[in-house]
């Protein structure tokens, strides 16, 4: 009777092994491109809390921006009158953005913290995002600065080819509260503009990194 060899041919040795050898890499947001990507998101967090503040602070200022004033309008007659930025829809339209700008550093501040907290949750997806309402909101705050920068302007120096004249030489308060709102509002656009490139960067490094 015929012997059975029962010893397995050499290729199947190392097909068994060979599985056994290969492993996947890591994704990159574990690996060292993973620290990278948690240090753009702790610096994106932070951009996001000087948003809030500026936002916040540069409405509180324009709003309590009120002053009373007695106007002299003839010998013996002096009327007083208010100055305050509801008078103005430019001003009203920059609270509003303001207000619209500091909700929205809470929400995307608390989006941030928790892809930090979680394994991944700095992704691409989150990224482009963060891209399109970044730079939307940039064009909003930035209108809003322009416009109550014209209307500051034309309070400051007056226009007398229009026959408006300047207000800021009787109240002189007024004046600075708006003008400190107006910096106050460029830095939160110079912030949104630091926010767009950032998240740009960030996915340009993980496009390479695929």
């Amino acid at each position: 009777m015929a012997s059975s060899d029962t010893t397995a041919p050499p290729h199947a040795a190392v097909s068994m092994e060979v599985p056994l050898k290969t492993s996947s890499a890591p994704p990159p947001e574990y690996g060292s491109g993973g620290r990278s990507f948690k240090k753009h998101a702790v610096i994106d967090m932070l951009l996001r809390v000087l948003l809030f503040t500026t936002a916040v602070t540069g409405i509180v200022v324009m709003v309590t921006s009120k002053e009373t004033k007695q106007i002299p309008v003839a010998p013996g007659i002096v009327i007083s009158r208010d100055a305050k930025f509801s008078h103005s829809p430019a001003y009203v339209y920059f609270v509003a953005a303001l207000s619209v700008a500091a909700l929205y550093s809470i929400i995307t501040g608390a989006i941030t913290v928790l892809a930090l907290m979680k394994p991944g949750g700095n992704s691409a997806k989150l990224k482009f995002h963060f891209v399109i309402l970044d730079s939307l909101l940039l064009g909003i705050v930035a209108a809003a600065t322009g416009a109550s920068g014209g209307v500051g302007y034309i309070g400051l120096k007056g226009n007398s080819h229009s026959r408006w004249n300047k207000i800021c030489d009787r109240y002189e308060t007024y004046c600075f509260h708006f003008g400190a709102s107006i910096l106050l509002s460029l830095i939160s656009s110079i912030t949104l503009l630091l926010l767009v490139w950032l998240s740009v960067y960030v996915l340009s490094k993980k496009i390479a990194r695929s």
